[in-house]
């Protein structure tokens, strides 16, 4: 008789294409076979799925928590915590730190304490701005997941960790892009137009205003379309692999459409949030400052864009852009909604937010997880190892139980910017993470963390393994 560490049993597992009645065996925590439910083995620690969905665990590919710059606001520790909890076993973390994540030795320093401890895998993003050739090219030899670009200006008072990251001159970011294409890795950009920007910003302060409604005002869907734009133009020349943050809007969907269906960006591929498909503008004023998020959330229309644009397979990816910040933090901009910091906390939500879509029919169970797992597994070099239930895979499984409900309670999550989770305070969805298996250990079970500091394990990205088109 066939011998494992672990057989989770009576489950429906959902492959890459379809979803099978399987039992899962685990083997030093890796996926060892795929069994015919029922099937006779040995295995010491039995797990039954009988009645649930078996995920491959999320990737959430845009993570903030800006260890070990702001304690106050969470750490890898807190925060890794929230994403087993969400059903999230992978996350991206990107390179805003104290000081911001642009040179080999923060680089190192900021794995040894992700090491040390997250709960969940971790891959880390670098910041190529500083230009320096050897510099960039050491980072990727030590592992970094990708690159990060901002064509902005660093916020007032954050220079230290925007630098090396803002790039908001054209002459900079195309040498940085060129760097980073050398690597062979993903540069992810934060698209929105710096001058522009600063323009529409100077004049509603010149008019006196600072409510909550002159955030979004200041940054327009044409921000961040002619941003991409700019980006995707200068990418016909370099051939980066480009990826385009959190698109927000119609107009700048409509932008990078035209650039994939001309064929003339072949190489560059979009992501969009939870956020963007539920929430509008309309939700700033429900929740005041703890909707304010860059780019800023739109209109309804703009979500029905971005519902195609996943239907059309024009945006590859769903993920959080997880932004922790306390309550004292939001709590400025009821009076001057300039003096807040822009993010809101999600990665407890994108597992559910996605499922839900699927168990109400707005697109497939296969389709929900591609977009949060399979696809960014691919685009950045970790799969098969990653983003799929095979053999041979690393074992981050989610038991996802599709015949109950979970409504968002903040005293019952674990981000350490609970209370600032405000949008989704309250809401309903369809299933609920039950647990959360990393490297074949569960770490999260029934509402309750188990596992421990040190879980998590770094990924790397295998380069050749990149998937250029997506």
């Amino acid at each position: 008789m066939l011998a494992f560490d672990t057989l989770i049993a009576g489950g429906d597992v959902v492959t890459e294409n379809d979803i099978r009645p399987l039992d899962i065996a685990i083997t030093d925590g890796r996926i060892a076979a795929l069994l015919q439910r029922g099937a006779q083995v040995e295995a010491p620690n039995r797990i039954d799925a009988a009645g649930k969905l078996v995920l491959p665990g999320a990737i959430d590919i845009h993570f903030h928590c800006r260890a070990p710059a702001y304690p106050q606001r969470g750490d890898f520790a807190t925060e890794t915590r929230a994403a087993a909890a969400g059903g999230v076993t992978t996350i991206f973390e990107m390179p805003i730190s104290k000081p911001c994540c642009a040179t080999p030795d923060v680089f190192r320093s900021r794995l040894a304490l992700a090491e040390a401890d997250c709960y969940v895998n971790f891959g880390l993003y670098a910041a190529p701005g500083l230009l320096r050739r050897d510099e960039i090219h050491e980072m990727a030899d030590l592992g970094a997941i990708g690159f990060k670009i901002f064509m902005t200006e660093a916020p007032a008072g954050r220079d230290d960790e925007f630098d090396g990251l803002c790039l908001p001159n054209e002459e900079e970011l195309y040498q940085a892009l060129q760097m980073v294409k050398e690597t062979g890795l993903v540069c992810v950009v934060h698209a929105e137009n710096n001058r522009l920007l600063e323009w529409n910003t100077a004049q509603l302060q010149v008019a006196g205003r600072n409510d909550i409604a002159a955030h979004g005002e200041s940054r327009p869907p044409l921000v961040e379309a002619l941003a991409v734009a700019t980006i995707m133009t200068m990418n016909e020349t370099i051939g980066a692999n480009l990826h385009i943050a959190h698109v927000s809007s119609a107009q700048t969907l409509d932008v990078f459409r035209r650039y994939k269906r001309d064929g003339v960006s072949p190489t560059a591929s979009a992501e969009t949030c939870p956020h963007y498909l539920l929430f509008t503008e309309a939700d700033m004023v429900r929740v005041g400052p703890y909707a304010k998020i860059n780019p800023p959330l739109r209109g309804s229309a703009d979500v029905d864009a971005l519902w195609g644009g996943l239907d059309d397979d024009t945006l590859m990816a769903v993920t959080t852009d997880h932004s922790p910040f306390t309550v004292e933090e939001k709590e400025r901009a009821r009076t001057d909604i300039w003096r807040t910091p822009p993010g809101a906390p999600g990665v407890e939500e994108l597992v559910l937010v996605m499922m839900d879509s699927a168990l109400k029919g707005r697109l497939s169970i296969e389709k929900a997880v591609q977009l949060i797992s399979t696809n960014g597994a691919k685009r950045f070099g970790i799969y098969p190892q990653k983003g799929a239930i095979a053999v041979n895979a690393d074992a981050d499984i989610v038991l996802y139980d599709p015949n109950t409900e979970t409504t968002i309670d903040p005293t019952k999550l674990f981000s350490k910017a609970k209370d600032c989770d405000k949008l989704y305070e309250g809401m309903t969805f369809r299933g609920k993470v039950e647990r959360t298996i990393v490297n074949g250990k569960t770490v999260f079970n029934n509402g309750e963390i188990t596992g421990t500091a040190g879980d998590g394990r770094f990924v790397r990205p295998v380069r050749e393994n990149i998937q250029r088109e997506i």
